[in-house]
């Protein structure tokens, strides 16, 4: 079993602290909290909990995985941030999963959208990422509970490991 990736995923880019678990292709468990404000506060207690009800140190780990937006523009520069210092801190890489892919995978299907402010939506197209009015896109899919995400970190973060990744950084559509 000490062979077998342990692999840790968190998003923050949201109005939530969301965090998953995965050994191997196991995912153990992903946990999500709603909250508008405080996610600076919370995700390194949250993160500890989790990997503590699995028997796991910050030690064990073998790879990050992070939300890296679009969103939140305070909530991904806290989840960024975290997964650098702990990714420079533990010798392990760190992967930047984007809100589009996460979707993606929790999801399925070929249209990716992400909630922005004022009724508007972040949408992936093929010239790129934009931001349009969310009554101009039909059928936009509901948004997957926080736990989700968090889960679609961890094993996109899965699927990468072990390459080498550059450090994250946030992914902003608007200047």
């Amino acid at each position: 079993m000490a062979d077998t990736p342990l692999i840790l995923g968190f998003d923050t880019s949201g109005a939530w602290c969301a965090t998953a678990l995965m050994r191997g292709d196991e995912l153990l468990e992903a946990v999500g909290e709603p909250m508008a404000r405080g996610q600076a506060e919370r995700l390194m207690p949250l993160m500890e909990e989790l990997l503590a009800r699995h028997g796991c140190a910050w030690g064990d780990l073998h790879a990050l995985g992070v939300g890296i937006g679009p969103g939140n523009f305070t909530g991904i520069r806290i989840g960024v941030a975290a997964a650098r210092g702990l990714a420079l801190g533990l010798g392990i890489p760190a992967y930047g999963v984007d809100g589009f892919d996460q979707r993606l995978q929790v999801l399925g299907g070929d249209l990716a959208c992400v909630p922005a402010p004022r009724d508007t939506i972040y949408i992936r197209r093929e010239a790129g990422p934009e931001q349009v009015a969310r009554k101009s896109v039909q059928d936009v899919p509901e948004e997957p509970a926080p736990a989700a995400l968090a889960q679609a970190v961890v094993e996109l973060a899965r699927k990468r490991f072990p390459a080498e990744a550059a450090p994250p950084a946030p992914f902003y559509i608007r200047p």
